[in-house]
């Protein structure tokens, strides 16, 4: 894994975000046997980018910041998509052994 993703975690998420990122690369390599590559790491960047904008949607408020959200999700989910078909098109017959090594990348 390049050294610049792994910097772009850390500088990019919050504690709780980084524990959301490492949660959903642990379940997309065990359940759905996506391997351990660069487009895993951009696939659950942007699950996380999305779990942020969830938590910080306004219920109600401005139009204006409404629709900057609404956008942005309709963004972050076209890249999600992209990276999901790559990584299906991918998948292992069994989960990558390789997950703790990418785990423990992000963790240090």
């Amino acid at each position: 894994m390049r050294k610049e993703l792994k910097e772009k975690f850390i500088q990019d998420f919050t504690p709780r975000e980084k524990a959301f990122f490492l949660k959903k690369a642990r379940e997309v390599i065990t359940r759905k046997r996506y391997p351990v590559c660069e487009d895993l790491f951009h696939y659950c960047y942007f699950h996380t980018l999305k779990e942020r904008i969830r938590n910080i949607s306004p219920q109600s408020g401005e139009g204006y910041l409404r629709f900057l959200l609404v956008d942005g999700v309709k963004d972050i989910e076209e890249a999600m998509e992209l990276y999901e078909k790559r990584l299906e098109k991918e998948k292992l017959p069994s989960p990558d052994p390789t997950i703790y090594k990418f785990i423990e990348y992000f963790s240090e």
